[in-house]
């Protein structure tokens, strides 16, 4: 991984692909697109990305327009970006049979609570989607902090656990 001046692939994996990975997606790609290139996909695909998450991104100024709800075997076909590091988000997905992914990215497990499937008043719900949102900012900043070009491939992949378990509840 010591590749100086590498833009790091990295795929977010969720069931339905309308909101966690969504909202990771547009996140890394916003705040960190001069080391990351960050995409979402789902093995259910939703076919939508959440309206709530489309607000909550477009309140904090991030850009949505190119989001859209996908099937992670578009990531898996031959001509697909190569992955580096591949996430899953919720428990669903982490559970299932995923594609053999080209170059076997290194990966986690970073569950989230799905917002989409909370039950509430409007500004309930946005208020669930701002407080899961926050919880992926924060671990991605944490994984964003790690020095990738200066570990190897174990202490990486060590790290990237672990961080599964920071701030979960914060």
């Amino acid at each position: 991984m010591s590749d100086q001046g590498k833009i790091f692939n990295v795929l977010f994996l969720c069931t339905g692909n309308s909101a966690r990975s969504a909202l990771a997606e547009a996140y890394m790609n916003a705040k960190m697109g001069d080391r990351f290139r960050a995409f979402s996909a789902g093995s259910h695909p939703a076919g939508r990305v959440n309206p709530y998450a489309l607000e909550l991104l477009s309140s904090v100024d991030i850009p949505t327009h190119y989001l859209r709800s996908k099937s992670w075997d578009e990531f898996a076909l031959p001509d697909a970006p190569h992955m580096d590091f591949l996430f899953t988000v919720c428990d669903d997905a982490a559970g299932e049979v995923c594609p053999v992914w080209p170059g076997h990215p290194m990966s986690a497990h970073w569950p989230f609570e799905d917002p989409a499937s909370f039950v509430g008043s409007p500004d309930a719900t946005r208020k669930k989607f701002a407080d899961v949102f926050v919880q992926i900012r924060r671990r991605i900043d944490l994984f964003a902090s790690l020095p990738l070009r200066s570990l190897d491939n174990m202490a990486i992949k060590k790290s990237i656990d672990a961080l599964a378990h920071s701030e979960r509840h914060a």
